[in-house]
């Protein structure tokens, strides 16, 4: 398979999914699809007796691949609308099942995911109430049907949508729960969970609030622990996404892995128990689109250089989305999370390496440059999308990101060792809260600080859905200018302008300065400049 095929059918792939998640899809229409691609192919191979027309191969292979991603949004939606429970909508009713995640706590209230005998069931109880990972419940409450609602800035939010990509059909809020017995859930997974719990009551126990609450947020994702007031000041800075591990953050998580397991293992075990490590990670902080994404992506590139290749992002980010997809087709139109994380990574791929040369003046010193270029490159990719969907947008957000970011790993790093030290050797442990308190504190001040000025950010308008998708064209166009290739291409040689060029770039920009670099010191992978494509 060429570079072209692969992004063809990759693509193709996600439209149909996209396709049928919009505007549904008859089985009909998606066999029809199926026989045309068939068609398509047997023309390309008569061709070939003839003069070759590498056209027909092309849309056999767009048409095949889309109406499989449009046969496995198909098959993932009919799941939906089947339960005996239908028939218990607005009634009171009596669950029994297990705790299949780990509890999402607010301030006032824990959301539970129940896996009853053939449904998961969103379940909001008291938030003070021990409820673990695993316990086995009775619930007693009403039970309805999510609703799309109207955020505070004027968006209408697809509650439904989002909570079907999370397999949840109903809801129960405000319910009674009874414990009945733990230890129902995965074992393995049950530990992690346990030992998650134990590292963070041990960094509550040394650094203060709000600092606590933030360094769980950046080292494990807990949003929740910010409090509402510190979200919003994160939220209007543009800085939220450090506390939902961002890619930025997981893949400073693993270079921390691999640097440890280079100390300790050869070539080949390192490798293997790196991506188990990887994987453990992306279970213990709870398996979010963005981590994992970003958890493929990093898998991939080890794999890859590994194996003496170049890695080319583009091409791990596409393929990363579509196994997701693959995997939960729900994703692609109802997770939000998702669709950020692509498109950030995205113009990270196409759009940072231009800012990088038109910013070339702009001083190295602590990664300035570095996290310049990537705050505007993010915020260019996803800015359609977020405001269409939140509606807010930050005008202190890139300087707020270039005077945060720099401090990111030194605070992910203490707070770590904090949490570690007070397990391994209590007496040292109090040695580090002050640097770990000031660092954590600083972003904690930056955020208030700017969020504090009225221009901070601002609401805007709610426009026609219809603006985004022209916006990504706009997008498209100037980007396949950029990278338009000096003579006209066919398609066999299509991989040699926009498909390739970016992802080449951005291996030098950084992989190579960010990541290869650390990993290569840790001897992880070889250094190596052969592309094996």
């Amino acid at each position: 398979m060429t570079i072209a095929h692969f992004y063809v059918c990759v693509i193709s792939f996600l439209f149909g999914v996209f396709v049928a998640t919009v505007f549904g899809l008859s089985y009909p229409v998606i066999t029809w699809l199926f026989f045309m691609a068939i068609i398509s192919v047997l023309i390309w191979k008569r061709s070939l007796l003839l003069t070759p027309n590498p056209t027909w191969l092309m849309i056999g292979l767009a048409l095949f691949a889309a109406s499989l991603g449009a046969l496995r949004f198909e098959f993932a939606d009919s799941q939906f609308g089947v339960s005996l429970l239908r028939e218990q909508v607005g009634k009171e009713v009596v669950l029994q099942g297990v705790v299949s995640a780990e509890p999402e706590q607010r301030e006032s209230v824990q959301y539970l995911y129940l896996k009853t005998e053939d449904d998961i069931v969103l379940i909001s109880t008291d938030r003070y109430q021990n409820i673990t990972y695993g316990d086995e419940v009775k619930v007693k409450g009403k039970l309805e049907v999510p609703e799309s609602f109207e955020t505070d800035l004027g968006r209408v939010f697809d509650y439904e949508g989002y909570l079907k990509a999370k397999g949840v059909e109903y809801r129960v809020s405000f319910a009674t729960v009874e414990v009945l017995q733990g230890g129902q859930g995965n074992p393995v997974l049950s530990m992690l969970l346990i030992g998650k719990r134990m590292f963070m009551n041990k960094v509550e126990e040394l650094v203060p609030e709000p600092a606590a609450g933030l360094g769980e947020g950046l080292l494990l994702g807990v949003k929740q622990a910010l409090g509402e007031e510190l979200e919003t000041a994160f939220r209007q800075t543009g800085i939220i996404h450090i506390v939902v591990l961002s890619g930025h953050n997981v893949m400073l998580v693993v270079i921390f892995i691999m640097y440890v397991l280079g100390q300790f293992l050869v070539p080949r075990p390192r490798l293997v128990v790196g991506i188990m490590a990887i994987i453990t990670f992306a279970f213990l902080v709870g398996l979010s689109a963005t981590v994992v994404r970003a958890s493929i992506m990093v898998s991939l590139l080890l794999l890859v250089q590994a194996d003496g290749r170049t890695y080319l992002v583009l091409r791990g980010l596409l393929l990363a989305g579509a196994v997701m997809v693959l995997l939960n087709p729900l994703l692609l139109v109802y997770d939000i999370g998702f669709q950020l994380s692509f498109l950030a990574t995205l113009g990270l791929v196409l759009i940072a390496p231009h800012l990088e040369r038109l910013l070339i003046k702009v001083p190295t010193f602590a990664g300035i440059r570095t996290f310049l270029v990537a705050t505007i490159a993010t915020q260019i990719a996803v800015s359609p999308l977020l405001l269409y969907q939140i509606g807010e947008f930050s005008v202190v957000s890139v300087l707020v990101n270039v005077l945060v970011l720099p401090m990111v790993p030194a605070a992910m790093l203490l707070t770590f060792g904090v949490g570690a030290t007070g397990f391994i050797v209590p007496a040292l442990a109090p040695l580090l809260v002050y640097p770990t308190v000031f660092s954590l504190q600083y972003i904690i001040e930056i955020a208030r600080f700017f969020s504090g000025f009225s221009f901070a950010s601002f609401v805007v308008p709610a426009f026609s859905v219809w603006v985004v998708p022209l916006a990504y064209a706009l997008m498209g166009g100037v980007l396949w200018y950029l990278y338009r290739p000096e003579d006209e291409l066919g398609y066999g040689d299509l991989g040699q302008g926009l498909l390739t060029k970016p992802a080449v770039e951005l291996d030098d920009w950084i992989i190579e300065e960010e990541f290869d670099e650390l990993l290569t010191k840790a001897a992880v992978v070889p250094r190596t400049t052969a592309a094996k494509d």
